[in-house]
């Protein structure tokens, strides 16, 4: 089989949640369990860290293996989902996995894949440990794909567990309340295992405490032991400079991060107090922590995080897409100084558009399109749902064509922004 014949293999035959949504969800560990055994337990041959969460957890989860690589360990990292390329999911120093081993995996192993049947991430997660174990990592940084207790990664026993914030997102899967999905992520607290909260949150807090207490789990809230701020609101810069201070002491660090977005102080509070906590088990200096914060994109690859692709017009693309991403990114949005906005937007089709669509901006042209997924929500029941809110614009069948027409009529003084979904992201950066 040839690489794009792969793919299509593993799109076509395996239930992918980025595809088809809730339907590919499993709520149970018996295929990872299967396929770990098959391959002979890979993930107990490295160290990891385990990285959870609603939003944040692919920033943190980039930043810390950016930090690990630069403390000189070969580091893997398995994320989720990719956005141009399938091999995004599994690096190592920031080396996607060769098109040829993901070929030879699936040909090779044909035959457990058709007797256990797995989904497209539990085939993925299987594929991940097993490169990871044969190529001899030092340490991997696993982010979990979904909720947390039953997620395919959760087989591991990490080193570190971090979790960085609980929001709306996956409600029909994990609880319609924070409390309830705070529940399924404090799954990947394991006995006696570290574990770092990224913020404080009246509603989940008691939670973590509560199950750190019961397996007796070491647990740090990294807003209680450490504060970040940036040194200005300029965030359409190619770095921007940021100061951690150390409350307990009051010792201050400046650094300088590639993702400008105003959400990343609380995930940079995680990293650092991650870094604390590493420290006991890597050699990792403050110069590899503010080295591997600075270079992360360059270190690991990671796309569309306020990502600024044009300076004239100012074109910026970020993957937030739940209320409370939304929420940081379109607040920062609104404090950059433009003639006009001009909003690219698509959705999937089982997201609350109520949640959402309240929080952006009247006084913006939009642009309502559809990824290229069968997830993806119809452009002109968007634009119909939008007019609900006030927003108004013009309808595109795909992301190609809203955003030429909106480089057409934007001025250089304009601002053009894409989001709403990942996968609409996925088809500009």
């Amino acid at each position: 089989m040839t690489y794009d014949q792969t793919l299509e293999f593993l799109f076509s035959q395996l239930p992918a949640y980025h595809r088809i949504g809730k339907a590919a969800y499993r709520n149970d560990l018996n295929n990872t369990i299967k396929l770990d055994n098959y391959f002979g337990r890979p993930h107990l041959k490295f160290p990891a860290i385990h990285v959870g969460g609603t939003n944040g957890k692919g920033s943190v989860s980039h930043m810390i293996a950016s930090m690990l690589q630069e403390a000189g360990y070969r580091t893997g990292l398995y994320t989720s989902p990719h956005l141009k390329d399938f091999r995004e999911r599994i690096r190592i120093n920031g080396e996607m996995i060769p098109e040829n081993e993901v070929i030879s995996f699936v040909e090779n192993h044909s035959e457990i894949i058709k007797l256990v049947k797995p989904s497209f991430f539990e085939m993925t997660v299987a594929m991940a440990f097993n490169f990871f174990a044969e190529s001899k990592i030092d340490v991997a940084v696993i982010e979990v794909g979904l909720g947390g207790r039953l997620d395919s990664t959760n087989i591991i026993r990490p080193v570190l567990s971090v979790i960085t914030n609980i929001g709306h997102d996956h409600m029909d899967i994990l609880g319609d309340t924070f409390e309830k999905i705070a529940i399924e992520k404090s799954g990947i607290i394991k006995p006696s295992v570290p574990v770092v909260i990224s913020e404080t949150q009246n509603e989940t807090a008691s939670v973590f405490t509560s199950k750190a207490d019961e397996v007796k789990a070491q647990i740090l809230f990294a807003d209680r032991s450490y504060a970040c701020r940036f040194k200005s609101e300029d965030s359409v810069s190619d770095l921007r400079a940021f100061i951690m201070t150390e409350l307990k002491t009051g010792f201050k660090t400046e650094g300088e991060t590639p993702m400008s977005g105003n959400y990343q102080l609380k995930n940079l509070q995680a990293v650092f107090a991650a870094a604390a906590i590493l420290k006991d088990k890597f050699k990792i200096s403050e110069k590899n922590i503010l080295d591997g914060i600075r270079k992360t994109r360059e270190n690991t690859g990671i796309l569309g995080r306020w990502q600024i692709l044009s300076k004239t017009p100012l074109t910026i693309c970020d993957t937030g897409h739940n209320k409370e991403g939304l929420e940081y990114v379109l607040s920062q949005l609104g404090k950059i100084h433009a003639s006009e906005s001009h909003i690219v937007i698509g959705f999937v089709n089982d997201k609350d558009l109520s949640s959402v669509l309240p929080l952006f901006p009247e006084d913006a042209v939009y642009y309502f399109t559809k990824a290229s997924v069968p997830r993806a929500l119809d452009e002109n029941f968007l634009k119909m749902e939008a007019l609900k809110y006030g927003l108004k614009g013009k309808s595109y069948p795909d992301v190609k064509s809203a955003l030429k027409s909106a480089r057409s009529v934007a001025s250089q003084n304009d601002l053009i922004f894409i989001g709403g979904s990942t996968f609409v992201v996925a088809e500009v950066v």
